[in-house]
């Protein structure tokens, strides 16, 4: 059976096929539609597959172990920088080991298209000591997904997936399984000596998976998804790694004229490596991402080879790869048809019309013009757009969560007033424990709360705190006085200017929650009664 998919549809698919019990995730371009494929597959509606968005990576991570101890097969997904939240269990998850397959499934994002930085989720599967899989095609991501849980059991490890913004979002037809497999049963086989932590145990366990890396690379050098095609011009050699893979292939359309070395499969293949550095006089590296091949190649070549990257000039230091790209380092004539178009005016994103959190801006901007030296901090959000015209609303915007505690810090420095601006699902994915220790200390922080009842930003997935802002907030401590709610109207402006104003003015931990849903999912809701009364 054939099915037209985007890669992290296929990664999805791939994983149902392989007998999934439980994606967990948070929210993130560009990896969320595959927790939303899952969501909507009847498949997984049969089977019970769990599919509920979690509050952040971190609670993913561990809930996706937690289903791995108990013997089923488990699956996490996440953005790049989403892995930065998840590092602690990440990290000792291969302490841990797993019982029932687990795959972490990153998506990274070259050029930045929406994330702070661009960095290479690679590193972390090194650093980790997990295999790592990358796969170069949809039908590769697709049949990476069995391979990966049998992977993760053979050797009790989780097993590294991963894409970048291009591969998740392109198309291609995919041939995919007949009859899924089914689902692992329960199993009570996890030894506790190895999921303890405690240094006794995890000294046994670090010596045993350090033990492990000379395996892991064998079978990274014998994996189908690495393979040495030779040629008969050996003035240059090639790896290409991921996506880079098929860059070089759209290159070629009649066939590579060097020797090429397709990764797709960590630990780096040395003993692959070595065979081309002996065998051609220079070789090129090309991978979407950070320099992590080239580095290690020049630590193993043999004798003078020469090596070429993004580290030597020959391909960009920073940001995607494509086809132009790959011709231009190898010297072959280019018409750019990947260039970016001139002709085509430049339209910056803005917030939507009718938006809630621009009311809250005008406002906001309305009261502080009576506190010159005021300093907003803001959120990962829709509401990060308040930083550009007509707002220039705020003066900060560094990682989810990152508002409330660096106000508390602003704070602490001397700075007054202080104001964060949060969203609905950030402040829940990593905003609360900002907000306690700012009510611990008394912090003279302003925090406000913008709840669109959503998490807008990904395309309206639930958001976690849905009607609970009032009693996290309360259950942390926060005084009932200084906690007001407000709808962001032009009609309330007046109200809303006031009560910034006063809690501005209060010497001590506020939150103002300006609370009206999201445009967008209002419209789809909208439609959805509309519908639904029709019938």
């Amino acid at each position: 059976m054939k099915k037209l998919l985007l890669g992290d549809e296929a990664i999805a698919q791939g994983a149902l096929d392989a007998g999934l019990s439980g994606v967990y995730a948070y929210p993130g371009t560009p990896s969320t539609e595959i927790t939303e494929y899952i969501q909507g597959s009847a498949l997984a509606r049969e089977w019970g597959v769990h599919s509920r968005w979690s509050t952040n990576e971190k609670t993913a991570m561990e809930a996706a172990l937690g289903m791995s101890f108990m013997g089923k097969r488990a699956m996490v997904c996440m953005k790049h920088v989403g892995l930065n939240v998840c590092a602690d269990p990440f990290v000792n998850s291969a302490m841990t080991g797993t019982n029932g397959g687990l795959i972490v499934l990153v998506a990274d994002d070259p050029s930045m298209h929406s994330s702070q930085d661009e960095q290479d989720s690679r590193f972390y599967g090194k650093f980790a000591m997990i295999p790592t899989l990358e796969p170069v095609s949809q039908q590769e991501a697709y049949d990476m997904m069995e391979e990966a849980f049998q992977l993760s059991e053979e050797q009790h490890l989780p097993v590294l997936v991963r894409v970048t913004t291009r591969m998740a979002h392109s198309r291609a037809v995919v041939k995919v399984k007949e009859t899924p497999r089914q689902q692992n049963e329960l199993n009570y086989n996890a030894q506790a000596s190895n999921w303890v932590l405690l240094p006794a145990f995890a000294r046994k366990r670090n010596d045993i998976v350090t033990a492990q890396q000379a395996e892991l690379e064998t079978i990274a050098e014998k994996s189908s998804h690495n393979k040495y095609e030779d040629a008969a011009d050996h003035s240059m050699g090639i790896i290409a790694t991921g996506i880079a893979y098929n860059y070089l292939m759209e290159c070629f359309p009649d066939g590579c004229p060097f020797p090429v070395l397709k990764i797709s499969h960590y630990p780096l293949p040395k003993a692959l490596v070595r065979r081309m550095t002996e065998a051609c006089e220079s070789v090129l590296i090309a991978e979407e991402g950070q320099p992590f091949v080239e580095e290690m190649v020049r630590g193993v070549m043999p004798g003078n080879t020469v090596i070429k990257g993004r580290l030597t000039g020959e391909l960009p230091r920073t940001g995607e790869l494509n086809p132009d790209l790959i011709k231009k380092a190898l010297g072959i004539e280019s018409d750019e048809r990947y260039a970016t178009c001139e002709d085509v005016v430049p339209r910056p994103p803005a917030l939507c019309q009718g938006c809630g959190h621009r009311d809250v801006y005008a406002a906001l901007n309305q009261v502080l013009l009576d506190y010159p030296n005021a300093r907003v901090f803001g959120d990962i959000g829709c509401y990060t757009l308040g930083f550009l015209p007509p707002y220039k609303a705020i003066h900060s915007c560094v990682d989810m969560g990152a508002s409330i505690t660096m106000a508390k810090g602003a704070s602490d420095a001397g700075q007054w007033p202080a104001v964060a601006i949060i969203g609905d699902s950030t402040f829940t994915h990593s905003g609360m424990t900002g907000l306690l220790d700012a009510i611990n200390e008394n912090a003279d922080i302003t925090v406000i709360i913008s709840d669109n009842l959503t998490t807008a930003m990904t395309g309206g997935q639930d958001s976690a705190g849905t009607n609970k802002f009032e009693a996290i907030c309360r259950g942390l401590g926060l005084s009932e006085e200084h906690l007001k709610v407000v709808v962001p109207l032009p009609k309330n402006m007046a109200e809303i200017t006031q009560t910034i104003r006063d809690e501005i003015n209060y010497h001590g931990p506020s939150v103002i929650i300006p609370r009206r849903e999201c445009m967008q999912t209002l419209q789809r809701h909208l439609k959805q009664k509309k519908n639904a009364e029709r019938k």
